[in-house]
């Protein structure tokens, strides 16, 4: 008899790397489980890789809708399919955790981030606010969390974290599918560019980015996701830098694949704020697959990363001038750079790889089935 599973989300698209691709698309192999997804997004219900998903309609004005009515309907949703075990995804849906805890169902929660930590780099909201805020969302996660019967931390960090209050917590990192990405290619048919792939805001770093790509001796960027805040899109594109980038928008993963495949540097120079200091970029690893060299900010686990596999150059990220000179040598010394590509290609197959997290996913359902 098969045991049934949903995964639960009301803010990440349908294809979510993590979500989609890597966790029920793993679980979706083995014909023990029979997988959903939940998602909100208007565009209808689908099955996919042997996953059935479910669109409870798109998500309607801002943060408070998502929290209320958005989050009312993944609710009713998740007691239809009458699943043995909900893996949630958002930290809105904590409540949900609660209610189908109370009905009898097994719940696994998946801490994408430490949320209590990212409030704290809120810097729009007043110092003490911050303070406070996180304290008591704090108390509140401690709360819930004792009753689930699993947190899966994103990364090592948040699992110690939350290892504190449950002791049945687990880290799954969202490292990449080599199969994916990992195909070898020519390093002399790439182009004379950098990437960044990923959100793109000011706390991602891109205004030192569009400027140190117009200090270097010829280099483009290939730049794809989508801008968070509008004012700053308006800014960069204003600079006289943003000449030579390749506006690229939010784009699937195939496109992610060919660019990763022109592209000579990967960008991660992300500011060096509280909430990223114990993060893992999946970015720079998905780099490192492809087999290019990383520019990334000089944060202290980041650059044990980079140095330890020699893959890559760090550098403060709030120093264009800094950020152009590791573009330009890495453009202009091919061998190097090539090398550098390759050590972090090899990093990721001998660690930093999905296979050795699905694992993880596998023992952990296990466990609690």
């Amino acid at each position: 008899m098969q045991t049934k599973i949903t995964h639960l989300t009301s803010a990440h698209p349908r294809y979510d790397t993590r979500i989609f691709i890597k966790m029920c698309c793993s679980l979706a192999k083995l014909e023990s489980y029979k997988v959903n997804l939940v998602v909100a997004d208007g565009k209808g219900d689908e099955y996919l890789n042997d996953v059935n998903i479910f669109d409870i309609g798109a998500k309607n004005g801002g943060r408070l809708s998502r929290m209320t009515t958005t989050v009312s309907k993944v609710f009713d949703k998740a007691v239809k399919l009458e699943s043995d075990i909900y893996h949630l995804h958002d930290p809105e849906l904590i409540p949900i955790g609660l209610r189908l805890k109370k009905l009898g169902k097994k719940i696994i929660f998946d801490a994408h981030e430490d949320v209590s930590k990212q409030i704290l780099s809120k810097h729009y909201l007043n110092k003490y606010i911050r303070v406070i805020l996180s304290k008591v969302f704090g108390m509140y996660e401690t709360r819930a969390f004792k009753k689930f019967d699993a947190i899966v931390g994103a990364t090592p960090y948040i699992r110690g974290e939350f290892l504190k209050i449950n002791t049945k917590t687990v880290d799954i990192n969202n490292f990449p599918i080599v199969e994916e990405l990992g195909e070898n290619v020519e390093w002399n048919s790439r182009k004379t560019e950098a990437c960044y792939i990923g959100a793109i805001a000011e706390i991602r770093g891109i205004k030192e980015i569009v400027k140190a790509i117009g200090l270097t001796k010829n280099c483009r960027l290939n730049l794809a996701g989508k801008f968070v805040e509008a004012s700053v899109e308006k800014e960069v594109k204003e600079y006289a830098g943003w000449n030579r980038v390749n506006e690229l928008g939010f784009v699937g993963r195939e496109e992610i694949k060919k660019i990763l495949q022109r592209s000579k540097v990967g960008l991660v120079t992300l500011h060096p704020i509280i909430n990223y200091q114990d993060a893992l970029p999946v970015k720079m690893f998905e780099y490192m697959v492809a087999g290019i060299p990383v520019v990334s900010s000089d944060v202290k686990l980041w650059k044990s990363i980079v140095d330890d596999a020699n893959c890559g150059l760090c550098v403060n990220p709030l120093e264009p001038e800094e950020i152009t000179n590791a573009i330009d040598y890495l453009i202009s010394n091919d061998e190097v750079a090539k090398r550098m590509g390759e050590n972090g290609k090899k990093a990721v197959i001998e660690k930093y790889n999905w296979r050795i997290e699905e694992k993880k996913l596998y023992e952990l359902y296990e466990s609690i089935v």
